[in-house]
């Protein structure tokens, strides 16, 4: 069962992979927002592997976390590697029947992680795909985790969880990003968020009240108490049918 914790459900939840050469040395990232505004991220690096790899432990840490923890009934697992969602939603029902074999006669590839994410999957949390670098500010976010990692280096990671899987990463153990690097990842992270304000804003695109908390990292609970339009740093948020919302760019400039 689920412990109860204090930062309420987990409302998001997203995981990338990375790998240099590939095959040579990854890392993955992981991120869960929760209802009160709080996030915790983690990941891990491996010295030879590939990037199908690193999807892979990234879900699996995830789904043995998400395990742990209070969820939200509209959560979904946020990823953009379609080989993890064909794989666990299409093709490993068919292994299975041919004893992990595939439809070639041949051994499944990663088979230790495929079987690992079978024990591990989740029934009340579906996977969903993201399209990668599109703006998608969790998505940008786990990438950015997963490359520092396949670097050697640690990201700085918000409220960062220890993985139980072997190969997670000691950040304690890996070199910190220098002033040389580019802007730090809350900032980045931030910039991120407002390009796609301004995305969903000019699409006219309705959002769901776990995809608007995600975006202006509020909590949930603060969110739903709301009736009427507010302003968000440059945008209105206004109410549409269907308890959606809607982003407006605030001409007027008020806060």
């Amino acid at each position: 069962m689920a412990e109860v914790d204090q930062r309420g459900r987990v409302v998001a939840a997203a995981t990338d992979g990375a790998c240099s050469g590939n095959p040579g040395p990854g890392g993955w990232g992981a991120l869960i927002r929760f209802e009160d505004g709080s996030v915790e991220e983690f990941g891990g690096a491996d010295a030879a592997t590939t990037n199908n790899r690193m999807e892979l432990q990234a879900a699996l840490a995830m789904l043995e976390r998400l395990a742990e923890l209070p969820r939200h009934p509209d959560l979904t697992l946020r990823t953009d590697s379609k080989y993890l969602i064909d794989g666990l939603g299409s093709w490993m029902a068919g292994w299975k029947r041919k004893g992990w074999k595939t439809a070639a006669g041949k051994p499944v590839l990663n088979q230790d992680l495929w079987q690992a994410l079978d024990r591990a999957r989740l029934t009340d949390v579906p996977l969903t795909y993201v399209k990668g670098h599109s703006g998608d500010p969790d998505n940008e976010r786990v990438d950015q985790i997963a490359v520092a990692f396949s670097k050697g280096m640690a990201p700085g990671l918000g409220q960062a969880a220890q993985s139980a899987t072997p190969r997670a990463a000691n950040t304690a153990d890996l070199p910190q990003l220098t002033g040389d690097d580019p802007a730090p990842a809350s900032l980045q992270e931030l910039l991120t968020r407002l390009e796609l304000a301004d995305r969903l804003a000019a699409g006219g695109y309705a959002l769901t009240l776990v995809e608007l908390a995600q975006l202006v990292e509020q909590p949930l609970t603060r969110l739903a108490e709301r009736q009427q339009a507010w302003s968000w740093r440059d945008w209105l948020v206004e109410p549409v049918e269907g308890d959606c919302w809607r982003l407006r760019r605030d001409e007027a400039g008020s806060r």
